[in-house]
C-alpha cells in the first residue's frame, strides 16, 4: 500500500497496515496522533456502548485496551455472541481504529499480592504466549507497562520486550515504559525512566518508548521529558508521552497545558489515560487534547470520517 500519514488514513487503511506502514504513518503525522486508553472490565460510561467506541467518537486514532485478559477475552459493552478470539477484530470493525492492548511485565522480586481492581491475571502478563494470542486476535500494538501496585520494573519491561519481539517479529508495534511507579517506589517520580532505560528499551527491540507526559509525574518537567525523547529519537525509536496519573480527569485547561508541553517536548504519540472516572478519560478532555495538538480540522475529520471508507 502507498504510505500515508495516519492523519489521512481511514478504516480500510488501518485493516491492511503492517507494522512498518503504521510506524511511517505515525512519524509522518509529526506529533499529531492521539491514543486513548480504556479499561476492558469496568462498566462503560454509556452502559451498552463500549468506552472504546466513545473515545473513538472524541477523536482518538488508536484505542488502547487495559486489563484485557488474553486467556478470557472480554470487553464490557461489546455486543453479545462475539467469539472471544474475534473480540479485538470486532472492536476494530466497529470503530475503524487501530487497536492496542496493555501487557504487564511484573518483576518477581517486586510482585505484589493485593485485592485492588488492578490485581494481576496470568492472561495480562507480558509473555510471548499472551503477545502471540493478542496479535492473532487483532492487536496491532502491544504496550508493555504496568498497573498500580503490581511490581513492574524497567528491568522486567526490557526483558519482556526482547522475548516478545522475538516471538511476534514484525506483526505488531511494541511500546515499552511506565506511566507511574507501578508498585516500585524506587522507580517513581523523576527516577521513573532514565536515558539509560530508553537506550536499553530501544536495544531490546521496542519501536516506541513510553515516557510520562510533562506535569504528570513529580519531577517530569518539560525539559526532562525533552531530553528523554531526544534520546529515544537518537536511538531510532519513537516516543509516546502518557497521562497515567488520573489527570485525564482534570480540567480542560490542565489537559491543554499537558498536551502542548508534550508536543514541545517532541512526542510522536500522545496518550491519555483510562481513569478520569473509572474506565476512560473524560470525553471532553480527549476532544480538547486532540484539538490542542492538531486543531479542529484534523480532529473533526477523524471523528466524522465513516468507518465504511
Amino acid at each position: 500500500m502507498k504510505h500515508k500519514r495516519l492523519l489521512d488514513c481511514c478504516a480500510s487503511d488501518f485493516v491492511s497496515m503492517d507494522k512498518n506502514a503504521l510506524l511511517y504513518a505515525i512519524r509522518a503525522s509529526e506529533g499529531r496522533v492521539m491514543v486513548s486508553e480504556t479499561i476492558a472490565i469496568t462498566q462503560p460510561l454509556l452502559n451498552n456502548v463500549t468506552n472504546a467506541e466513545l473515545v473513538a467518537s472524541q477523536g482518538a486514532d488508536i484505542l488502547l485496551i487495559n486489563m484485557f485478559d488474553s486467556e478470557a477475552p472480554m470487553i464490557q459493552g461489546m455486543p453479545a455472541g462475539i467469539p472471544p478470539e474475534q473480540m479485538l477484530h470486532e472492536l476494530q470493525r466497529l470503530t475503524g481504529r487501530i487497536i492496542g492492548v496493555n501487557l504487564e511485565a511484573v518483576d518477581p522480586e517486586f510482585a505484589s499480592n493485593h485485592e485492588d481492581i488492578w490485581k494481576m491475571k496470568p492472561g495480562r502478563a507480558a509473555t510471548k504466549e499472551n503477545a502471540l494470542r493478542l496479535v492473532e486476535m487483532g492487536a496491532k500494538i502491544l504496550v508493555l507497562t504496568g498497573n498500580p501496585n503490581n511490581g513492574v520494573s524497567n528491568q522486567a519491561l526490557g526483558l519482556a520486550v526482547k522475548d516478545i519481539r522475538e516471538a511476534v517479529g514484525d506483526r505488531a508495534i511494541i511500546i515499552s515504559g511506565k506511566m507511574h511507579g507501578a508498585g516500585l517506589v524506587q522507580e517513581s517520580g523523576s527516577a521513573i525512566i532514565t536515558e539509560k532505560d530508553v537506550a536499553w528499551f530501544a536495544g531490546q527491540g521496542a519501536d516506541v518508548v513510553l515516557i510520562p507526559a510533562p506535569g504528570t509525574v513529580p519531577g517530569m518537567s518539560q525539559q526532562k521529558v525533552t531530553a528523554l525523547i531526544d534520546c529515544a529519537h537518537a536511538h531510532g525509536v519513537l516516543a509516546m508521552t502518557a497521562i497515567g496519573t488520573s489527570q485525564e480527569g482534570a480540567d480542560i485547561s490542565t489537559i491543554r497545558q499537558i498536551a502542548l508541553m508534550s508536543k514541545m517536548a517532541g512526542a510522536d504519540l500522545h496518550h491519555i489515560g483510562d481513569t478520569g472516572y473509572m474506565g476512560m478519560a473524560l470525553p471532553e478532555n480527549i476532544l480538547a487534547y486532540s484539538i490542542a495538538i492538531r486543531g479542529v480540522r484534523h480532529t473533526y475529520t477523524r471523528v466524522a470520517r465513516s468507518i465504511n471508507r
